[in-house]
């Protein structure tokens, strides 16, 4: 499956771990088809119990909201509907990774693709970038923005827009056009020197 067809995701969460009883409290992502979003999910979700003041502050998510909100259990089922068999992408990928394995073990399910990181791809490809946090590379790319940060679906669209414009310039300065998913996942895992070697070698094959 090539790399520019892929969901896109991020949650807002309570906390940091699920391993200390976090939960997720907003997820947003976006379906991309050969580099074009095709579909678009969001919902908040009510974790059970109140949230703290600095998660409120930081997301912009009060207790008021997640209160109607429908639970993690109902938004996660329709998410991993919505999710199918697709290559996924985050930023920080780690962090979502393991709220997204938390809540799919709530309810018992699974997924068979591949996740990526787009942070460890740009740390590869904007090795210059002063730092690799989402919204100082959105600035940094020149990628239009609403300035809206910390909300899940605004936090998925801007993902996915650097997500292609890496893939983009990797075809503009190394002819790596149409690379795989797994190729990718490779480019991002890869020593910060042999970068620009293995995407070399990759445009001549």
């Amino acid at each position: 499956m090539q790399a520019n067809t892929v969901v896109v995701l991020d949650f807002e969460t309570s906390g940091m771990s699920p391993d200390y009883g976090d939960r997720a409290i907003e997820i947003g992502a976006v379906k991309m088809q050969d580099g074009v979003i095709v579909d678009e999910f969001q919902s908040l979700m009510n974790p059970g119990f109140r949230i703290n003041g600095f998660i409120e502050n930081f997301t912009g998510i009060d207790n008021a909201m997640l209160n109607t909100a429908p639970s993690c259990k109902e938004v996660m089922t329709d998410f991993h509907q919505f999710l199918g068999g697709a290559n996924m992408v985050a930023h920080n990928a780690s962090f979502d990774k393991r709220f997204l394995d938390a809540e799919f073990k709530q309810i018992k399910v699974g997924y068979a693709g591949k996740f990526a990181c787009s942070m460890l791809l740009a740390r590869r490809i904007y090795q210059e970038a002063p730092n690799h946090k989402l919204g100082t590379l959105v600035d940094y790319r020149n990628i239009k923005h609403e300035g809206v940060f910390h909300r899940a679906l605004a936090d998925a669209q801007m993902t996915a827009k650097l997500w292609l414009a890496m893939l983009d310039d990797m075809g503009e300065r190394y002819q790596c056009w149409d690379a795989p998913f797994s190729f990718i996942e490779k480019v991002s895992r890869a020593p910060k020197k042999s970068v620009g070697k293995l995407l070399a070698d990759f445009s001549v094959k």
